[in-house]
């Protein structure tokens, strides 16, 4: 018997609570591999899971949240994996279509997973999880798309958050000139630990303008906020410059124009963590491995517990989680 985290609806209620059970290895969904796991995490998305109507991402309970996790193979029907080898998890809807991390152990099929990086421990992986995995596809994606330091700055938007903080913490260590966009000022601080050269308040950035073009300012834009700032950044980009885009914080809609494309050469790359193919997984994976200092890492990192679970769910979709929450699920 192990320790769980389950979402679960009674008979006569239409909100889930979370409460923690023991359950046994006989109760996990069907999988090529079970993972002892020994971390998770908390991303947007575990506070919408988490939340009483699992907010539109879970269709059936009794549920286990946990979107990313990372352990130690126990056993596999497939061969890529055998016991005791350290293996991460991230995506593929793990965590809402099916069980995921906040459990001591997880049933997972082989393709979803990803051998652990030399030199990266899981608990470390988990300060990264799919916050900070977004975080790496998003600088390759510019990279592959020309970005290189001394072009200019390059501009963090909700840099405060998970995928913000790696991102920052990322491009300073690669040497890029950071400008980090926040609205809590009291994160200022925090963010120039991280590499940031420039703090930019984000009521600088939320406002739309008439004027399709602005002064070419950012040589590339990590941007998790979309709606607005994301229209008012792209009339802002250098020419032929990119902006990834990673986030939602701001909104779903995008009132732009077509012309930072069309005069400027703008790109806007769409990143997505879900389904991405296992080369460029473990291509993200190792780069993080590299060029992802872990002194930074360690400075986001909020140590939690299975039964912190539900507030901090609450906290993160009210936007008052900083940095990387790692969750010791044997604690």
């Amino acid at each position: 018997m192990f320790n769980a985290l389950i979402m679960n609806k009674d008979e006569d209620s239409s909100a889930a609570q979370a409460e923690i059970k023991q359950i046994s290895e006989e109760d996990l969904p069907s999988g090529d591999v079970t993972v002892a796991v020994e971390y998770s995490t908390v991303n947007y998305k575990d506070g919408l899971c988490l939340s009483p109507k699992g907010g539109g991402l879970v269709r059936n309970y009794p549920h286990i949240p946990g979107i990313d996790y990372a352990g130690t193979v126990e056993t596999s029907s497939d061969a890529r994996y055998a016991p005791g080898d350290k293996v991460v998890l991230t995506g593929w809807r793990v965590g809402e279509a099916h069980w995921g991390g906040y459990a001591q152990k997880a049933s997972a099929k082989a393709d979803w997973l990803v051998p652990l990086p030399d030199g990266l421990s899981t608990q470390q992986a988990m300060a990264v999880g799919t916050a900070g995995f977004t975080a790496m596809l998003a600088v390759m994606a510019l990279e592959d798309h020309g970005l290189t330091p001394g072009h200019g700055p390059v501009l963090v938007t909700g840099a405060a958050g998970g995928v913000g903080s790696v991102a920052t913490a990322i491009l300073a260590h690669l040497g890029y000139e950071v400008a980090a966009v926040t609205g809590r000022p009291e994160t200022g601080d925090y963010l120039k630990s991280l590499g940031a050269s420039t703090i930019v308040p984000r009521e600088e950035l939320n406002e739309t303008t008439k004027r399709p073009l602005e002064s070419e300012t950012w040589a590339g834009c990590v941007d998790a906020v979309g709606g607005e700032m994301l229209a008012r950044v792209l009339g802002q980009m250098k020419y032929g410059c990119s902006v990834a885009a990673v986030g939602l914080a701001g909104g779903a809609g995008l009132p732009a124009t077509v012309i930072p494309f069309l005069l400027r050469g703008v790109n806007l790359l769409g990143i997505d963590s879900v389904m991405q193919p296992y080369d460029n997984r473990v291509r993200a994976w190792n780069r993080i491995a590299t060029d992802l200092p872990m002194d930074k890492l360690e400075a986001m990192v909020q140590p939690a517990t299975l039964s912190d679970l539900p507030k901090l769910g609450a906290d993160i979709l009210q936007g008052q989680v900083k940095g990387r929450v790692v969750v010791d699920v044997n604690a």
